[in-house]
Parts: structure tokens; sequence; C-alpha cells
């Protein structure tokens, strides 16, 4: 076992929300109003010398506005600092070649200003571990005479005890649309263990398979979208009966569909996390996914059709990411992110370039060498050898059976784990 220190966020529930709620509610609204001000304000100047401020030019533009001062001025400095982290975002897009992202817009649904994160660093905040409490600081213009802070009252969840977390070095107010929620944000001390081996695994994300993994020892797996795909029918024929998609019963059903995501996600994380254990697996290997959307020869969107569209647009591909990554932390397995070039097209036992090879969206045949694979793990395969070669490219033999034939796992409803496809029942 060894130490390492890594960032943790812990979310935690308001027990006092409604007589919290409205306050809070001050403090999002104008978190997005300053964001709408800052935007304005790199137009302006963009328009004018062709040039958008950083965030440190930014914050000395604006700290004497007025709507700065409705926040603590930390608070604001995160505001403004977000700013610039999304047109930084959208400079890396358009340097890669992505000429549809667009920089980042105003905070506003319709006429009104949503409820924006607000983040609250060392001087903006104060913990009581010993009374569950915590005391968020309001800016000076919201300020009453007898109060300059919001006492929040807050509950975690089983098994996270704060009392024991030395450094704390964020509180995040989030509305979640139904209330509001606060999360911790942690320096914490963790026991990494040895990686269980030194193999290696490439995982493969697609349209019909959330992911296809491929083993260096010769196994491969898939696991299917249908539990997700299940989910967005039944929710999606649900919210199209409410009377208004904004009702509450819509955002209910809302809220409990992103929930069961959530869970098929950390579920699935971790259930291939105890696999490469199992399989003494020290790094898996996966595809990097910043350009998915875009085709790889123009930099467009690719049009995957109208199912298609509506499932790849669905997926939350960094969320994931960050759940595997830090769960194979956890166990001593390094997460390495490699280009997804090309992957789809080539052979993985001869390395032969051709699109014609894959026959058809779950089919791979290679007209030069003759190998027969699901096109998904044939793809897997190739994203893993980016990282360890395998001795059978380049001519070698391979047998087409753990290629062709992956085994099928299913999340299973009844238990929330998955298992083989023919042991889950419909």
């Amino acid at each position: 076992m060894a130490i390492q220190v890594v960032t943790r966020t812990y979310t935690a529930s308001i027990r006092n929300q409604s007589r919290v709620q409205d306050d809070l509610d001050s403090l999002g609204f104008a978190a997005s109003k300053l964001w709408n001000v800052g935007r304005w304000t790199c137009s302006r100047i963009w328009d004018e010398i062709d040039h958008i401020p950083n965030h440190n030019e930014l914050t000395t533009y604006l700290k004497t506005h007025e709507r700065y001062d409705d926040l603590h001025s930390q608070s604001s400095q995160r505001v403004l600092q977000e700013l610039a982290e999304a047109f930084n975002g959208w400079y890396g897009k358009r340097r890669n070649g992505d000429t549809r992202a667009n920089p980042p817009g105003y905070r506003k649904h319709s006429d009104e200003h949503p409820r924006s994160t607000v983040t609250f660093k060392a001087a903006g905040f104060k913990l009581d571990t010993q009374y569950n409490r915590v005391r968020l600081s309001k800016g000076s213009n919201l300020k009453e005479y007898w109060s300059d802070f919001i006492l929040c009252k807050y509950q975690t969840r089983p098994g996270v005890d704060l009392s024991t977390v030395e450094n704390i070095q964020q509180v995040r107010a989030v509305w979640t649309e139904d209330e509001w929620e606060l999360h911790f944000v942690c320096k914490v001390e963790i026991d990494v263990a040895e990686a269980p081996g030194e193999k290696t695994v490439g995982v493969d994300f697609g349209i019909n398979n959330f992911a296809a993994l491929a083993y260096e020892d010769g196994h491969a797996e898939l696991y299917p979208l249908t539990c997700l795909k299940q989910d967005d029918y039944y929710f999606s024929k649900r919210i199209a009966q409410c009377d208004d998609s904004n009702s509450v019963q819509a955002t209910q059903l809302n809220h409990k569909k992103s929930a069961r995501r959530t869970h098929y996600f950390h579920t699935l994380s971790k259930h291939i996390v105890q696999r490469c254990v199992e399989q003494r697996v020290g790094t898996i290997v996966i595809g990097d996914l910043s350009g998915i959307r875009e085709d790889e020869e123009n930099g467009e969107s690719k049009n995957w059709g109208r199912h298609g569209n509506l499932d790849l647009h669905s997926w939350a591909f960094d969320r994931f990411t960050d759940l595997l990554e830090y769960k194979a932390e956890m166990e001593g397995i390094a997460v390495e992110a490699v280009p997804e070039r090309d992957t789809s097209k080539s052979c993985s036992c001869c390395g032969r370039k051709c699109d014609a090879n894959r026959v058809e969206r779950g089919l791979y045949i290679c007209d030069e060498c003759g190998m027969v694979a699901n096109a998904d793990v044939n793809g897997a395969e190739n994203i893993r050898q980016k990282v360890t070669p395998s001795p059978a490219t380049n001519g070698g033999d391979r047998s087409n059976g753990w290629l062709a034939q992956p085994s099928t796992l299913l999340f299973d409803t009844k238990t929330g784990a998955f298992a083989p496809q023919e042991q889950v029942t419909s």
C-alpha cells in the first residue's frame, strides 16, 4: 500500500432547505448576472481591440462593477475564472479544427437569470463539523443589517465524515433543478494498492455497446447500451405525457432518469475495475473521446442517424471517464487515453486499413488476412495495441474466436450488477 493525496468531492444535502433557499437563490442569480456582465465585457473588448481578456484582466476590469459585490470577492473571482476557462475551451476546439464550436454564451432562461453554481473558497466559508453546519458568506450588496452569511445545516452521505478531513478547499452551492445541495471539495490521503499486474486492456466506446473491452491475454467483453436505451424510451414517453415539460412531474422524471444513469456509470466503472484486478491488468487504455462528435476528415458533426445522434449526444463521456479513473486509481491501475483515429477501420491482426472491411456496425472482416471480428472488439484491440503492441500484429497468426465471439454482459436491474447475458432475465 502507498499513501497518495487526491482530490475528492463529497455531496451533502441541505437540511434547512426552506430557510436558506431564498438566500441561495439570490447568490445563484447574482452569479449568473456577473457571468453575463463578464461575457458582455469580453464581447465589447473583443470587438474593439480584437482581444479577449483573460481571468486576471477581466477581474481588474470588473472588480469595481456593482454586480461584483453581489458575491463574496473570491466567489466573484471564481465566476470570472469559469468564464475565462470556457473561452479557453472554445479556443482549444477551434485550434483542433472544430469549426462548429461556439464561444460561451449568456446565462439566461428566456428573460430570467438561472441559478448558477456559487463557489466559496477558504475565506468565504466557515465549517462546523461538530454540528454539521457551514456558514457561506454573502456579497456586500446582499448583506442585511443583521446577517452577512447563510447558515446551512448539511447531511453527508453514509460513510463520509468531514470531521476527519483536514483540507477542505472549497464549498460549492449547486442547484439541482429541484433544490440546492452542497459539494465539499477536499484534499484527502488515500491508501493506493500496488498495481495488480502489468497487463493492458483496451476500451472502445460505441453506439450500440457502451464499452467493448479487449484484454491482452485474448479475451473480450461487450457492455451493450440496452439498459440506458430502455430508460431513454420509458422516461421520454412519460415526460411527453406531462402537461408541461417544466412541470414538477416532468422535473421529477428527469431527475430520476439522471439518477439511474449516474448509478449505471458508477456500477459499470466499478465492475470494469474489478475485472481488471481479477485479470491482473495494470493499465486501462481508452480512446480519446474529445473529437467523437466530429467527422475525422473535415471536422463537421458526424451523422449517426436519428436514434444514433440521440444516444451519442446524451452520453457523459467525461463523466464516465472520471469515475473510471478514480476507481482505478484506488487499485493502483493507470488509465491512459490514446487517439482513436483509424481504430475502427484498421485490422487489429495485420494492420490493414480499409473502410469497406467494416461490413456492418457489428462485424469487421479483413480482406487481407481474413480475420473476422466484432467491430467494437477490433477497435478496442487497436486501442490497446497503441500502448502494448501485440506480437501477433504484422502478419502473426491469431485465432478469430475471442475477437468474433466476445462475452456479453448486461446490467441486471434486479441485482444492480452486471452479469453474463444468459443469466439476465428481462
